[in-house]
């Protein structure tokens, strides 16, 4: 599997609207800027989001969009299989076909069903909030280096 830019894009538009004031919209121009993303791409990316339930807008001038649910209930993996489907990382070719001719099919059948499910618990268990949270300590930890 492979995550797609619209995904990413995704993604990264909720995670800057969990970073910022939960409650107070943030214009699209905002979140597009934040995280170099195109305005344009931005606004449908979030109306997609709008339809799935994970962000409001609101308008007007103090309008833009705010995320529905709290950061901390919301995780990757439902953000992840509402824009690009199911995550599997399984080759098209191992996936359960009811072929067993070839040695070695069912053994690497297993591994990749073991392979889609932790990647799935660990996508399902990684919140925004977590992400938030980790992304503020890691740039706390890293103090830039000024020369003159």
């Amino acid at each position: 599997m492979k995550i797609s830019k619209k995904c990413q894009y995704a993604l990264k538009a909720i995670l800057e609207l969990a970073r910022r004031n939960p409650g107070k919209p943030i214009k699209t121009h905002d979140i597009a800027n934040a995280q170099r993303i195109s305005p344009r791409f931005t606004e449908i990316i979030l109306n997609e989001l709008k339809h799935g339930g994970f962000v409001e807008s609101r308008r007007g001038n103090e309008g833009g969009y705010m995320l529905a649910r709290d950061p901390k209930a919301l995780t990757v993996r439902e953000v992840i299989e509402y824009i690009q489907g199911a995550i599997s990382v399984a080759p098209e070719a191992i996936k359960d076909n009811g072929d067993t001719a070839f040695f070695g099919n069912e053994a690497f059948k297993e591994l990749w069903q073991e392979v889609n499910s932790a990647v799935t618990e660990v996508c399902g268990n990684k919140t925004f909030a977590d992400m938030v949270e980790f992304e503020q300590a890691k740039r706390e930890k890293c103090v830039p280096n000024y020369c003159i």
